[in-house]
C-alpha cells in the first residue's frame, strides 16, 4: 500500500535539500510533499524574531490540510523531527487517520516537554545562543564541508543554498500528548559515518524504547544528498507497511 509521505527539513535548509529523493519516491507510487519552513529556504524573506516552533509545526500542519492528506507518513530531518513530533501531536487530536507513522531522519526525538537544544550539551547550547545572539536572533549555518562526509560539489551545494535558521524555538519546549503517538509506527534513520554529535543522546533512547524501527545508513548528517537511493530505499518500506496505528 502506498501512502503520502510529507517531508520536514531541519535547520538552514528548505525543501529543496530533498530534490534526489522526490523522484524516486513518486516513481515508488508516494504522493510526495516537501514543506519549506517559514524562514528558511525560498522562504528566508519572512524570517522575523517572533517565528516560533509552534509556526512551524503549522507550516506542516497547514499543508496535510490543505492538500486533504489521510494516513501520512511525516519524516523529519534533523531539527525536523522536533516539527513532525508536534504536527502529528496536532494532526492526531483532531483527527487520528491523518498520520500513518513517524520517520525520523538523523532527527531529535523529543519527549514532552523537551526543546531543540535539551539534549544539547551546555557547550553546544552555549555556542548557539551566542552565534544567533550576534545574527539576529538567527543562527547561521555551519560549513558544510566539515563533519559531514559531504563531498567537494555537495557541500558546495549546501553552502549556497543555506540560510541562517529562526532561532525564536532553540529552547521553546515542545508540549504534546504522548499517548496520541504511542500507537504510531516510528523509523529513526541513524546516519553513522561520521554520526552528528548533537544527536548521540537520541540514538541511545531510540534504541533503548521499545516500538523503534532503527535503521542505520553508514554516511554523514545528509543522506538525502549523499545516499539517496539508501534513504529511499528505507522510507518506502516504511510507509508501505505504516499504518494508522489504531
Amino acid at each position: 500500500m502506498t501512502r503520502p509521505i510529507v517531508l520536514v527539513h531541519g535547520a538552514w535548509g528548505g525543501a529543496w535539500v530533498w530534490r534526489r529523493v522526490l523522484g524516486p519516491l513518486r516513481d515508488a507510487g508516494h504522493e510526495v510533499h516537501a514543506v519549506t519552513l517559514t524562514g528558511d529556504g525560498e522562504r528566508a524573506h519572512l524570517r522575523r524574531p517572533d517565528i516560533t516552533l509552534g509556526t512551524h509545526i503549522d507550516d506542516v500542519v497547514g499543508l496535510v490540510e490543505a492538500e486533504e492528506l489521510d494516513d501520512v507518513v511525516l519524516v523529519g530531518h534533523s531539527y525536523g523531527g522536533m516539527v513532525i513530533t508536534g504536527a502529528a501531536a496536532a494532526l492526531r487530536s483532531a483527527e487520528p487517520s491523518r498520520v500513518g507513522g513517524l520517520a525520523y531522519v538523523d532527527a531529535m526525538v523529543p519527549l514532552p516537554g523537551e526543546g531543540w537544544g535539551v539534549r544539547h550539551s551546555p557547550a553546544i547550547a552555549a555556542a548557539r545562543r551566542a552565534a544567533a545572539a550576534e545574527h539576529g536572533n538567527a543562527l547561521p549555518p555551519p560549513d558544510p564541508a566539515e563533519g559531514f562526509a559531504l563531498d567537494e560539489a555537495d557541500a558546495a551545494w549546501l553552502r549556497r543554498r543555506h540560510v541562517p535558521h529562526p532561532f525564536g524555538m532553540y529552547q521553546e519546549p515542545l508540549e504534546y500528548d504522548a499517548a496520541l503517538l504511542d500507537p504510531l509506527p516510528r523509523l529513526f534513520v541513524d546516519c553513522s559515518e561520521p554520526a552528528y554529535r548533537t544527536i548521540d543522546s537520541i540514538r541511545e533512547r531510540v534504541r533503548s524504547t521499545p516500538g523503534w524501527r532503527v535503521e542505520e545508513i553508514r554516511t554523514g548528517h545528509f543522506p538525502m544528498v549523499t545516499e539517496p537511493e539508501a534513504l529511499v530505499r528505507h522510507l518506502v518500506a516504511f510507509a508501505e507497511g505504516t499504518g494508522s496505528g489504531d
